[in-house]
């Protein structure tokens, strides 16, 4: 079952033209999870990105933490129909998280504490377009919204950008991850409002 923040306000994309089609513009921060948040503690958290040969590259918080930090300021967009404009996370480039990584597949399936997934063409996490992001508006991610870390793809529709990620597997094929074998699109453009199957 999906939570939903209270006090959800929102205008309609025709007083802000800069909307995707069929969005509406927000000044709060909706929570919509599919379960429980889960407690996760820096202490036990990891991150890993696994190949095809099974080869592995793991990073504890504290080696996550030594990494070059960018601050991304960007808009999100849910699928649900809410657009937050101006938001400011900071987090690390998937490029540097790969930057070591040789594979030959073009996709990926993100993993969460939790159990949720999401699949994503590996080329939509490079080339500046993909964070594990830790911190939004200078604090520490709540867990609410995907604290300690989270994916943050903000290109696509906000359930792409998996809450309390915890590692990426690379895929031959695009799989479905959990909302697109619920129906959810298996790309998620809000420019082209692919919303669903």
């Amino acid at each position: 079952m999906a939570v939903i923040s209270r006090g959800f306000g929102a205008r309609r994309r025709e007083s802000t033209p800069d909307l995707p089609p069929g969005q509406f513009l927000t000044t709060d921060f909706p929570v919509l999870s599919a379960g429980p948040t889960p407690e996760v503690d820096t202490a036990e958290w990891e991150f890993l990105i696994r190949t095809e040969t099974g080869d592995e590259k793991k990073w504890s918080w504290d080696e996550l933490q030594a990494l070059p930090q960018e601050t991304i300021d960007t808009d999100i967009h849910c699928v649900t129909r809410w657009s937050k404009l101006g938001t400011t996370w900071r987090g690390v480039s998937l490029d540097t998280l790969f930057a070591e990584v040789e594979t030959s597949y073009d996709f990926t399936m993100v993993h969460s504490y939790g159990g949720y997934t999401t699949n994503l063409p590996l080329e939509d996490l490079l080339d500046g377009k993909a964070w594990i992001a830790t911190e939004f508006d200078g604090e520490p991610l709540e867990p609410e919204h995907g604290g300690p870390a989270r994916l943050l793809v903000p290109h696509l529709y906000f359930w792409k950008s998996a809450k309390w990620v915890r590692g990426i597997v690379m895929h031959g094929d695009d799989d479905p991850g959990f909302w697109e074998q619920n129906g959810y699109h298996t790309y998620g453009d809000p420019w082209q409002e692919q919303r669903y199957w």
